[in-house]
């Protein structure tokens, strides 16, 4: 006989939410997130993780490890010059998953403000989570970092 335990939904699902105010444009916040998530980024350890996006609906996101080896991270869901882009996808996951993904990004008082949100849903390890926290941080403060450094 063999017996399965099944988690309860609550314990596989999670979401990370962030809220990024950036001293620039819309115009030049949403270039600078498309460039950061084009470019790509390096992990703690230096190791450098070069990225494509094709932003456009349907478009693909993906790590590019050059001569068509790669990892497929995402679709672009939606996507609404400057203010909005989605994906769906496994993201960085080599699990059983279900992600999404959103950047709205809306204009208050001369600041641009990003609404960030991930939302997933599926069978990720508690360390694997807490790890995503920190890198969507990363992430997001180089995308306003480029912003503000950018000329508008």
């Amino acid at each position: 006989m063999t017996t399965t335990t099944v988690p309860d939904l609550e314990s596989l699902s999670f979401k990370i939410e962030q809220e990024i105010r950036v001293r620039a444009s819309l115009e030049v916040t949403f270039a600078a997130l498309l460039d950061q998530l084009a470019s790509g980024f390096e992990k703690d350890d230096g190791t450098s993780m070069p990225f494509k996006l094709e932003a456009w609906p349907g478009g693909r996101w993906f790590r590019d490890l050059g001569d068509g080896n790669g990892h497929c991270w995402a679709t672009v869901q939606a996507i609404k010059r400057p203010t909005l882009l989605e994906f769906s996808g496994p993201l960085m996951m080599s699990f059983p998953v279900a992600n999404n993904v959103q950047y709205r990004l809306s204009q208050e008082g001369g600041e641009t403000i990003i609404k960030f949100h991930h939302t997933g849903f599926g069978n990720v390890p508690g360390d694997f989570k807490k790890g995503m926290r920190g890198g969507w941080t990363k992430i997001n403060e180089t995308v306003r970092q480029r912003a503000e450094n950018s000329k508008s």
